[in-house]
């Protein structure tokens, strides 16, 4: 036995690993309970071919969705760990607002399974300065160096700027969400070198209509890269329902 493991195991008695959706005690750290758990639902086939969004029923391998039919995505698909609800919001909560940076983890561990095939890069949503001054962190960017960590894929946490502090999107519709992030983004010096040819996932928390992550993909496509596709740890289904 080591000399720490003794202190080790007396820390994990008076601070026990809890659940980050309610905070009950689990058996290990990043693990949630049974009841949150249960309230999860996982995105999985049958989709959208183009961005994911999940059929009721089987429409054919290469089915797409109203909104991709009608207009394409600039991007090339979409992963989300899970549908946003109640418990998955709490994770995000906590880590945005509560401080609970270690959270950034256990999201990363749910999406790590669903990194797009041949990612080359990863780049997180970038926040305004404003808001990392007021926040001390970027979620995203706590996301992806850990999706970096346990896939082996490099991070750039600096490719993308935003240049525009941006309004809460909340209960703004899709329109009103787009006229925000107009001329928010900005490709930082050095870009097109990092991204020309290559296949980059952009990381974000969650995923709600598309406005801010469709502008951060249209920068970077303007910068050179292949491809451009979303992995976030929730996503919105019905964005005019989102809180």
């Amino acid at each position: 036995m080591g000399a720490r493991e003794p202190i080790l195991k007396l820390i994990a008695l008076a601070l026990p690993p809890r659940c980050p959706g309610c905070s009950e005690v689990v058996e290990a750290d990043h693990r949630f309970c049974a009841r949150c758990w249960g309230q999860f639902t996982l995105i999985a086939p049958p989709w959208c071919t183009a961005c994911n969004l999940p059929f009721e029923f089987d429409r054919g391998a290469e089915a797409l969705c109203g909104p991709c039919l009608a207009e394409p995505p600039v991007h090339d698909g979409i992963r989300a760990a899970v549908a946003y609800g109640p418990a998955t919001r709490t994770l995000v909560l906590k880590l945005k607002y509560g401080g609970r940076t270690a959270y950034a983890a256990t999201a990363a561990r749910l999406m790590a399974r669903l990194m797009p095939e041949g990612a080359e890069l990863l780049v997180p949503v970038p926040l305004h300065r404003w808001r990392i001054w007021g926040r001390g962190f970027n979620q995203a960017a706590l996301i992806a160096r850990e999706l970096s960590r346990l896939r082996g894929i490099p991070a750039e946490l600096d490719l993308l700027r935003r240049v525009k502090a941006t309004p809460v999107l909340r209960g703004l519709g899709a329109r009103g969400r787009a006229k925000a992030v107009a001329g928010a983004f900005a490709a930082a010096p050095g870009v097109r070198e990092r991204v020309k040819g290559r296949s980059v996932v952009l990381v974000d928390d969650v995923f709600t209509s598309g406005a801010t992550t469709d502008a951060c993909v249209r920068v970077l496509k303007r910068a050179g890269a292949a491809r451009v596709a979303v992995l976030c740890w929730a996503r919105v289904l019905d964005p005019n329902a989102a809180d």
